[in-house]
């Protein structure tokens, strides 16, 4: 099994039309080993990157990030650490959750709660979706 980077994800799902030549490798290489067969594991910390350098760096809207991370979830060779997380995430930001707190959320749903800070966003929003746990600020 291979472990995946961020930085192979960014090569694989971004197409840059000025690449250079160091870059364009990078990017077959990519696509070789993501459509190789072979199995491949993608970390939760990972998807949480690489979800950050699409929308921050290459400045992917909300349904692109959506598309790349439904097409890690659909590859048949890929393993998704904590796949249940990771699924529950991406159902969160659908349902209007930044992707961190989202897969933070997803991540302590065996929790009875999740103590935060951030009362007007995160807090504020898993109680408008009435999701468990709740998240209280302490």
């Amino acid at each position: 099994m291979i472990g995946l980077d961020t930085n192979v994800l960014a090569r694989y799902f971004v197409e840059e039309a000025e690449a250079d030549a160091a870059t364009q490798r990078q990017r077959e290489a990519a696509r070789d080993l993501i459509e190789s067969g072979q199995e491949l594991f993608l970390p939760k910390t990972v998807a949480l990157e690489l979800e950050w350098v699409l929308r921050g760096y290459y400045g992917f809207v909300v349904e692109q990030v959506l598309q790349v991370l439904d097409q890690l979830l659909h590859h048949t060779c890929l393993e998704v650490e904590d796949r249940p997380a990771l699924e529950q995430a991406v159902a969160g930001v659908r349902a209007g959750l930044d992707f961190a707190d989202a897969l933070h959320h997803a991540t302590c749903r065996n929790c009875d709660t999740i103590a935060s800070f951030d009362d007007r966003g995160f807090a504020r929003r898993i109680r408008q979706l009435n999701l468990p746990p709740r998240v209280v600020v302490p």
